[in-house]
């Protein structure tokens, strides 16, 4: 499943226009981005918590060329599963 179709699926279950359902997609994905961005933690009961997960830089390689290049440190989103998705995934 992808942006559209969750907004189609929201649209048709919901009785909402396009419109309407693109405005509140983008509204939560937003929210959770800028949550995320701002260094918070997001966690939706029985499905899940995204958070801010900080990596030291290292030194990699170029697998072109060989040659060693700095990775400077970063910041990611990082997702951990829910123990009620999980078991749902899993068939239990």
């Amino acid at each position: 499943m992808n942006k559209s179709d969750l907004i189609d699926s929201l649209a048709k279950k919901e009785s909402l226009t396009d419109k309407q359902a693109t405005r509140i997609v983008d509204l939560v994905f937003g929210s959770f981005a800028n949550e995320l961005q701002h260094g918070g933690r997001i966690e939706i009961r029985g499905f899940g918590s995204f958070a801010v997960r900080e990596y030291g830089g290292y030194k990699g390689r170029n697998p072109k060329t060989g040659n060693a290049v700095e990775v400077k440190p970063k910041r990611l989103p990082f997702f951990k599963v829910g123990k009620q998705l999980k078991e749902r995934v899993e068939g239990k």
